[in-house]
């Protein structure tokens, strides 16, 4: 399933994506929820309330409604630094010494953006950066988990622009501070759910500033693996549905060029992962 949630009539209501269409799953079954976090938590109970409900529920144009962040009020958004290969070479080109552990940061719920929204270019730095990133989606509560057992509890995929802001990410030693503005992580363009995903270790992820590839890289050049990230983290903390971990970019970051090559207003930006579709963001200064 490809399950998103949109604008319509100014209310934000969750769809099914089929084709070039969305099913608006409100108008086939009222009684579910407005947001997709409860359906992802009822496991097969709540794809089988999607499904009866997309049945007999209308159908809209893709292109008429205005998609939203499919995940849009978790309780945790974290993000993994230096976990692809390129680009740990690429920053220790730079002298960035390379730590031995897992090293994950905290990005603030409020960063969240939708697929197609504008990003905010700062009033307090010039040094916005991209990260074309694969984002996990949890699906189920869980602590201590170990190996294989990792994959029963993700709900699916999304694709993720790690916007950061390098300036204040280095006046912070957790990095949160430079990962954390408001609209800098747009997410989507829907979540799609684990069952119906690509094999998710040999995606081609890839960015482009303006047209221009800036990011050419493959999800098997991740270091660890997906057990490995829900192992760790789940060693310290309970993970919840709708939890959303980004899982690190390949090289070729704005930071990583010579001399930097940041985003400026009206540039755009667009991040696509093989079988989990794009987003698009235009950079704009931060309104008043």
């Amino acid at each position: 399933m490809k399950l998103a949630s949109f604008h319509d009539g100014g209310s934000t209501r969750i769809g099914l994506v089929e084709g070039d269409e969305i099913v608006d799953l409100a108008t086939g079954d009222d009684r579910l929820p407005s947001d997709l976090i409860p359906l992802i938590a009822a496991g097969e109970d709540g794809r089988a309330a999607i499904s009866r409900a997309a049945d007999r529920a209308r159908r809209l144009p893709l292109s008429s409604v205005r998609l939203g962040p499919p995940i849009a009020s978790p309780r945790k958004f974290l993000g993994l630094a230096l976990n692809y290969r390129s680009h740990i070479e690429e920053l220790r080109a730079q002298g960035v010494a390379i730590p031995e552990h897992q090293i994950w940061f905290n990005k603030q719920v409020t960063a969240l953006n939708g697929p197609y929204e504008p990003i905010h270019l700062p009033r307090a730095s010039s040094q916005l950066d991209y990260e074309g990133e694969l984002a996990i989606v949890i699906g189920k509560r869980a602590r201590h988990v170990r190996g294989r057992e990792a994959r029963s509890i993700i709900a699916g995929f999304m694709v993720c622009n790690d916007v950061s802001v390098r300036d204040w990410q280095r006046r912070s030693p957790t990095g949160t501070l430079g990962k954390s503005f408001d609209t800098h992580g747009p997410v989507g363009p829907w979540l799609t759910t684990i069952d119906e995903a690509p094999e998710p270790e040999g995606l081609n992820i890839k960015t482009w500033v303006d047209g221009e590839l800036r990011q050419n890289g493959d999800t098997s050049e991740m270091t660890y693996s997906f057990e490995a990230m829900i192992e760790e983290l789940t060693t310290v903390f309970t993970l919840e549905p709708g939890d959303i971990l980004t899982t690190g970019t390949p090289r070729g970051v704005g930071g990583g060029f010579h001399p930097p090559r940041f985003l400026t207003v009206g540039q755009s930006v667009k991040v696509a992962i093989e079988g989990l579709g794009h987003i698009e963001n235009t950079v704009i200064a931060e309104p008043e």
